[in-house]
């Protein structure tokens, strides 16, 4: 099973994601994959696997990618070896775009974990950041953001400290992978 993991900027993700990866570092069940990305190592963000864009076109019209996708001026994708993951009945978490959820639920099993949180707090997310202007801020939480039609989704609110988020994002994890194991 893919678990797709996307959600509004400001919802958490990355950190629930990296706690759940060291609370499930030991666990054989779960792969959490680590995306290639056409931005330096040293931007900063999440631990990327750094590409110039040559790099990246080569390994995707070799095939190398199960997934990819352009956003923010920037290719990302998601090595194919997941398939090898997926056929042993592991449980792959990859961050993805949106924009590649219906790819990749007509060749894979899906489950999409959409992270979010109330409005208030992902503005107040947002802000503490400071990459963004007031504007900026509000322009991004206006956007109507539709979720593809057909797809297995599970929603985890993000509204309370880390431990509990994580808690959530680990509790939709295990049933995934009882889900994966049954199957």
């Amino acid at each position: 099973m893919l678990i797709a993991v996307v959600g509004p900027s400001g919802a958490g993700k990355d950190t629930l994601m990296a706690g759940a990866r060291a609370a499930l570092a030991q666990d054989a069940r779960f792969r959490f994959v680590r995306r290639a990305i056409t931005r330096p190592a040293e931007a900063g963000g999440e631990d990327h696997e750094a590409l110039t864009e040559a790099a990246f076109i080569t390994r995707r019209d070799t095939s190398a990618f199960a997934l990819y996708w352009q956003a923010h001026g920037l290719h990302y994708g998601i090595p194919r070896n997941i398939e090898e993951d997926m056929a042993a009945r592991r449980v792959v978490i990859a961050n993805l775009s949106r924009s590649v959820l219906p790819e990749a639920n007509t060749r894979y099993r899906l489950r999409v974990l959409n992270i979010i949180a109330p409005m208030e707090v992902l503005a107040a997310r947002l802000a503490a950041r400071g990459r963004e202007t007031a504007t900026d801020i509000a322009a991004r939480l206006a956007r109507d953001v539709v979720m593809p039609d057909g797809l297995d989704i599970e929603p985890v609110m993000n509204d309370a400290d880390v431990a509990v988020g994580v808690a959530r994002v680990l509790a939709a994890l295990n049933r995934a992978a009882s889900d994966a194991q049954g199957s």
